[in-house]
Parts: structure tokens; C-alpha cells; sequence
């Protein structure tokens, strides 16, 4: 009868071993247990409180363009070492960590594709490589893809996820927020649109550059959207600040969005704003 007595630990032992790996996923927010294909199904969110998982661009080409045309761009640009930088180790096999772990070519993809027949450039931010962080080739492909934009005549769609700049990169990294900055604004001037959604985490030079410039500004739920963390900003401004200030739906109150979209409307709520810029 020992079989019988068996205690909890074991059976949850036996359930471990028997359970295939990856095939649950755990909301980090409310701790709800999922079957992965369900929060696929799910857009990537939570069923119970809507927590939004962090994705990748293919990810999102899923979920925003129609199928099929997505067509990606850029994908010859790396970035390179002029400044022989080192922290903890040298900055080339940092890139090279992140080109194994992500099977990316840095921390922005871009290209170009349809929302429901309307023809976008869109670039996507991939937090999975170094921390989403601006360094020279995130500049210029966001150039190149602002001037597809502008030479087609089409909107430019642009999800940010990013830690800030790239350390690595210095003050080249830097200059990367004027170069995109400037280009937004012959986007401008040509009354080409220009839609931002920021996504969590959006923080640093990302957001004091091209993410807060959109001609409409919308965040999914719950997102983290800021310069710097609120611990530097308490220190500096010697005050405590709001619960949640830095989150999508505090700054949506504030009039700093213009609407927080769910992940399973974006596709319909994008379509509806490109297409007013038609009408």
C-alpha cells in the first residue's frame, strides 16, 4: 500500500516528468497557467487579466499584416566596432551573442507589407537583442525604412520595445536620435503618416526620439514608457511619484497618448486610422 501514501511532492514530481517541456506557459503578471498554443491563440496575452507577453517582429507580422506580404529589407546591415569597446567583454562578441541567441541581424527589422490591402513600411523593435538597444544600424535602418516610406508614398508604422541607446556605440549611438528625427520631419512635410505604437518596455533614447514623435501615439496595456526609471527621477526631483506613472494607460490620462489598443484590435485599429489619411 506504499504506492497509495505516496506524498504531494511526488505526484507533482511524477506530473514534472510526464508534462513535455514548453508546453506551459506562466503569466508573470497573475500567475494564470496556459498551454502555449492557447496563448498563441491569445494573441500573447494573458486569458485571465490580459497581461501582454513581450514579442518579437514575427510575432507581430502575424499578428498586424495580412498574410504573406510581408517582404523584409536591410537584412545585409551590421554593426561594427569603431570605438574597440569593452565592459565586461569585448563588443563584438556581445553582437555575436546576439546574433546566436536571436537569429537576428540587431535590434530592428524592417520592411514592408499590407494591413488589410494598405501598403505600410513598417519597423519592429526586437528587445530579445541586446536589450532592444539604438545603436548606428538601428538608426539607419529606421532611416531607410522612413525613406521607403517617404519615396512610395505609403505610412510608416514603427513598434518601439527598447532599453535606450547602445552603450557600446556612445555618441554615435546618440546621433542616431537626430538622424531619425530629422527624417520624420520630411515625412512631415510631405504629409506622409507616421503611426508609433510602443510597446513594453519603450524607455530611454528610443523614447525621447522617434517614439513619442508620431502623428498618432498608441501603446498596447500595461506598457513601461519613459526616459528614465523612476528611482533616478525620484532621486533627482527629491519627490515620490504616482503608482504606475510610467505605464500606457497614466500616460494616455495625461494626454501623452492617443489611445491604448489591445493587441487583439490593433490590426482593425490600424486600418481604421491609415485609413482616414486617405479619405
Amino acid at each position: 500500500m506504499a504506492w497509495f501514501l505516496r506524498s504531494k511532492a511526488n505526484i507533482e514530481e511524477q506530473q514534472k516528468r510526464e508534462m513535455p517541456d514548453g508546453l506551459w506557459t506562466k503569466c508573470p503578471d497573475c500567475g494564470e497557467i496556459m498551454y502555449k498554443t492557447e496563448l498563441e491563440e491569445g494573441f500573447f496575452c494573458c486569458k485571465k487579466c490580459g497581461y501582454h507577453f513581450r514579442i518579437g517582429y514575427k510575432e507581430y507580422v502575424s499578428i498586424i499584416l495580412d498574410e504573406n506580404t510581408f517582404q523584409e529589407t536591410n537584412t545585409e546591415i551590421r554593426s561594427t566596432d569603431p570605438l574597440n569597446f569593452v565592459d565586461t567583454k569585448p563588443y563584438p562578441n556581445r553582437l555575436e551573442e546576439g546574433y546566436k541567441k536571436t537569429n537576428l541581424n540587431d535590434a530592428l527589422t524592417t520592411g514592408y507589407g499590407k494591413i488589410n490591402g494598405y501598403d505600410v513600411s513598417i519597423a519592429i523593435m526586437n528587445f530579445s537583442f541586446i536589450g532592444g538597444s539604438m545603436g548606428s544600424v538601428v538608426g539607419e535602418k529606421f532611416f531607410r525604412a522612413a525613406k521607403y516610406s517617404l519615396e512610395n508614398k505609403i505610412p510608416l508604422l514603427v513598434i518601439s520595445a527598447s532599453g535606450g541607446a547602445r552603450m557600446q556605440e556612445a555618441a554615435l549611438s546618440l546621433m542616431q536620435m537626430a538622424k531619425s528625427a530629422s527624417i520624420l520631419s520630411e515625412l512631415d512635410e510631405n504629409k506622409i503618416p507616421y503611426i508609433s505604437l510602443m510597446t513594453d518596455p519603450t524607455t530611454g533614447g528610443v523614447t525621447a526620439s522617434y517614439a513619442m514623435l508620431g502623428d498618432i501615439n498608441i501603446a498596447e496595456p500595461g506598457a513601461l514608457i519613459g526616459f528614465a526609471g523612476p528611482r533616478v527621477i525620484e532621486q533627482t526631483i527629491r519627490k515620490k511619484l504616482p503608482q504606475g506613472f510610467q505605464k500606457s494607460e497614466f500616460l494616455l490620462e495625461k494626454g501623452f497618448l492617443d489611445s491604448v489598443v489591445p493587441r487583439k484590435n490593433l490590426k482593425d485599429f490600424l486600418t481604421k486610422v491609415i485609413s482616414w489619411f486617405y479619405n
